[in-house]
């Protein structure tokens, strides 16, 4: 974003393990004068369709959970987090909380990009192309939950997204 002199509209806030509070965090973070396009990977995919059929925005789903109040019941407890070992704690009130954001159908599939890679390693990419009908969808053959090889799809995201180079001033 910044090599397209768009880096004052890339936010990507550390996200709390309250679900609740995330979406909160995120929606704060909003710009009102811009057209947002939420970019969510696995449990922040989840919170990117909770907040795109709320705000009616876009969103860019890469390996997104689309169960997660099921799939992290089994992780209660102390965790650490992805980018670094800062710890923190996953209550049962978390997956109450999970649960309350759960969208069971998406209402304008044209508003969606999925990314979905078929060897991730911790959630179904089956589940995530049924649950996205209609929408925009790119399966990547093999692939990890990470989608490692994002840089190949960036381009098709940022077009998505409707990103491009703005005039840098004194250009």
């Amino acid at each position: 974003m910044r090599e397209l002199g768009r880096g004052a509209d890339y936010v990507c806030p550390q996200l709390p393990a309250s679900p609740l509070e995330a979406v909160s965090l995120v929606r704060r973070a909003l710009r009102p004068d811009v057209a947002d396009t939420l970019v969510g990977s696995s449990l922040g995919g989840f919170y990117a369709t909770w907040l795109a059929e709320r705000l009616g925005c876009r969103a860019v789903l890469i390996n997104p959970a689309v169960f997660p109040a099921r799939d992290l019941r089994a992780q209660l407890g102390v965790q650490t987090m992805y980018q670094d070992d800062t710890p923190f704690e996953f209550l049962p009130g978390h997956v109450d909380e999970l649960l309350s954001l759960q969208v069971s159908a998406i209402t304008f599939p044209q508003r969606y990009l999925l990314i979905a890679a078929t060897g991730d390693e911790l959630l179904d990419w089956r589940e995530m192309v049924a649950h996205y009908p209609g929408a925009r969808q790119i399966v990547v053959r093999g692939g990890d939950h990470g989608l490692s090889a994002f840089a190949a799809y960036a381009h098709e995201v940022l077009a998505f997204a409707g990103v491009g180079a703005r005039p840098r001033p004194g250009d």
